[in-house]
């Protein structure tokens, strides 16, 4: 089985930024805007728990859930026609 290295790392982007929107909004729902710098503030420059964060978290996690996104369905590919290859030599 191959990938859609585009359509992979489109769903990558789509479920991990929604899951930073989603997750943010939880967190404001549970105890507030905080505006503290986070493990995810470190990451995603200009992150907080708040409202504009939210956007700007769904900003960065899109952008590094599809640049990851692709690299795994690149990679997987990659080396599923090595894993073939060597097969079809064994005669597996």
């Amino acid at each position: 089985m191959r990938f859609d290295v585009r359509r992979f790392a489109l769903t990558s982007a789509l479920v991990w930024g929604l899951g930073v929107f989603a997750m943010t909004w939880w967190f404001i729902a549970l105890g507030g805007a905080t505006g503290e710098v986070t493990i995810i503030g470190h990451l995603y420059r200009g992150y907080t728990v708040s409202p504009f964060g939210s956007i700007v978290g769904l900003l960065w996690a899109v952008a590094d859930g599809f640049v990851f996104g692709a690299l795994f369905a690149w990679t997987y590919n990659a080396l599923g026609k090595q894993y073939v290859a060597s097969t079809a030599r064994s005669g597996c």
